[in-house]
């Protein structure tokens, strides 16, 4: 299938880029569609991360003001780790210097578990899911960098209340769903890789 930018043109250059397209694309049924107008906010691919301590089986979870969940009655989510890519670097190295960062976290191994474009109706971001061996004692209180203006509360809670946490809508942004929804799966066989 083929697709040609006609026109590029940045209309906002702030905290998210948007750039004005004028694209065509092949169509399924043959031939090409009309001129098509659309926004792109382009974003820099992110890393996140879901600590996973097998020995107390807990895992660590973060808690932020979101400015996009504004509109919604509480707009201080249940996350993961999580950090923006910057050109070059190494998505591990990312998901190590964001746990320090957000949760005064060290990870041990990493486990990729996905890589998904969250909103590809108009944005670039593409984001990788790991999730990593910890050790979740004492991780708790506010972390985050100031010159960010981040605010973290961290949580280390039990796997068990982590997953009823999902299943009660109490987590509601997809990042931390896919993640939670993959250690459903992998939670009995990283215990049992990641206790020895």
């Amino acid at each position: 299938m083929k697709w040609n930018i006609k026109q590029r043109k940045r209309k906002y250059d702030g905290h998210f880029k948007v750039d004005q397209l004028i694209v065509q694309h092949e169509l399924f049924a043959g031939g090409m569609s009309k001129e098509l107008t659309r926004e792109q906010v382009s974003r820099q691919n992110a890393v996140a991360v879901l600590p996973y301590d097998p020995i107390r089986d807990e895992v660590v979870l973060v808690e932020q003001f979101r400015v996009g969940a504004l509109d919604d009655e509480n707009p201080w989510l249940i996350e993961i780790i999580a950090g923006l890519v910057e050109d070059g670097e190494d998505f591990e190295k990312v998901a190590h210097r964001e746990a320090l960062e957000e949760a005064n976290c060290k990870l041990e191994n990493l486990r990729h578990v996905a890589s998904f474009f969250p909103t590809p109706g108009g944005f670039s971001e593409l984001s990788h899911v790991y999730i990593g061996k910890t050790d979740a004692g004492g991780l708790e209180g506010v972390c985050g960098l100031e010159e960010e203006g981040e605010d973290i509360r961290v949580h280390a809670v039990t796997s068990d209340q982590a997953i009823g946490m999902l299943k009660h809508g109490k987590i509601r942004s997809a990042i931390p769903m896919i993640a939670m929804y993959n250690f459903m799966q992998l939670r009995e066989m990283l215990h049992r890789e990641w206790s020895n």
